[in-house]
């Protein structure tokens, strides 16, 4: 069956794994799956190529939870392992008019711009600040908004800055109504913007942009096609509209998934900063 998903973790399942495909699992605060998979052989069948895929799921991510420190905490700490050393540049993609795809562009206005503070405070004056990781942050919005690729975008922003990696965070879309809202996915492969939607824009992968791309995502719409597939195993008339799906509180599902994520960026970039800086930051 052709089930629509971004999420490695529901195209692989663990019954029915290709030999370059491997599962680890481990977690606290979130249940976390790792899918590593060894080569190219599964990027034209389902999408997902060479490269680490690390799922965490839990609770509805529109609430406040009480392990919400733990759940930055890990988060930050499965970043980490993605994440080069050096300069930085956080890409929030998306379009912030339309809440289901407003994750990024939230998560850019969130996250710890840094790359300035070393030109504009004195060193000796504010020491702590100029020794931060130096990241800088975009959110430019989409192709109809703009003209423009957002890869095009990102592409000449790496050229002038020449970052040692980008971290492009985008909504995505799943197969599995249970992990809508649920579930944040981390990869080292790079994204293709608007690909769970049928609307596959330039991808951001270190062949287009010459550095690494950790793509950061949460699922917050899934399509009907796909949910009849799911549930009954049996293609729906193709002549019937689809039509996407979003849970009913996607505007403080996109609100608080934002602020988690940001949290666990600023935290992951910063080793500096405690849980408690930088909920004051913002």
């Amino acid at each position: 069956m052709n089930i629509r998903t971004d999420l490695a973790v529901e195209s692989f399942p663990e019954e029915r794994l290709p030999d370059a495909v491997h599962r680890k699992t481990r977690g606290k605060a979130f249940g976390i799956t790792e899918i590593i998979i060894d080569d190219d052989s599964c990027l034209e069948s389902l999408g997902k190529g060479k490269g680490r895929y690390i799922t965490l799921e839990g609770g509805s991510l529109s609430r406040f939870s009480d392990d919400y420190e733990s759940m930055i905490s890990e988060l930050s700490d499965e970043l980490k392992q993605l994440v080069p050393e050096g300069e930085i540049l956080v890409a929030g993609l998306g379009n912030n008019d339309i809440t289901p795809d407003a994750l990024g562009p939230q998560v850019a206005a969130k996250v710890l711009a840094t790359r300035h503070l070393r030109d504009e405070l004195d060193a000796d004056e504010e020491q702590f600040l100029t020794s931060l990781r130096r990241v800088s942050v975009f959110a430019g919005g989409v192709l109809g908004q703009t003209g423009i690729e957002t890869a095009e975008i990102v592409r000449a922003i790496v050229r002038e800055l020449q970052p040692k990696a980008v971290i492009a965070v985008d909504a995505l879309a799943c197969s599995d109504i249970s992990r809508l809202g649920t579930t944040i996915q981390l990869s080292d492969t790079g994204i293709s913007p608007g690909s769970g939607v049928s609307n596959a824009r330039k991808e951001l992968s270190e062949k287009n942009l010459g550095v690494p791309v950790i793509s950061v995502g949460v699922p917050t719409v899934v399509d009907m096609h796909t949910i009849v597939r799911s549930l009954t195993g049996r293609s729906p008339n193709k002549e019937l509209p689809n039509i996407m799906v979003t849970p009913r509180d996607i505007d403080r599902l996109t609100e608080r998934a934002s602020q988690l994520i940001a949290f666990g960026i600023n935290l992951a970039l910063h080793p500096e900063l405690t849980a408690d800086d930088v909920r004051g930051l913002f």
